[in-house]
């Protein structure tokens, strides 16, 4: 007995579109790759690759970083902010 309200599926349409790749895909990271005993908020040039050009911190998606140290780079960027190392906004 189906259920109330949905209408029977074709055998093709339960089967799941499978997601086309792109030759690119692959490498969606382009920030640097840093180690957590690398962050340090006096290092400039690299929580600058790691932001925008409009001062906002890069997804984890994009930095290729893991959730600990993407804190990390959160809190470092915070103090160099506060240190006037980088800029609140450009």
């Amino acid at each position: 007995m189906a259920k109330r309200g949905s209408r029977p599926q074709s055998r093709d349409a339960r089967k799941r579109k499978r997601k086309s790749r792109r030759p690119g895909d692959s490498s969606r990271f382009r920030g640097p790759r840093v180690k957590i005993e690398d962050i340090d908020y006096k290092d400039v040039a690299t929580l600058q690759r790691l932001t925008s050009a409009q001062g906002k911190l890069f997804s984890r998606k994009r930095s290729g970083l893991n959730a600990p140290a993407q804190r990390l780079v959160a809190l470092a960027v915070k103090r160099a902010r506060f240190m006037a190392l980088l800029p609140y906004v450009s």
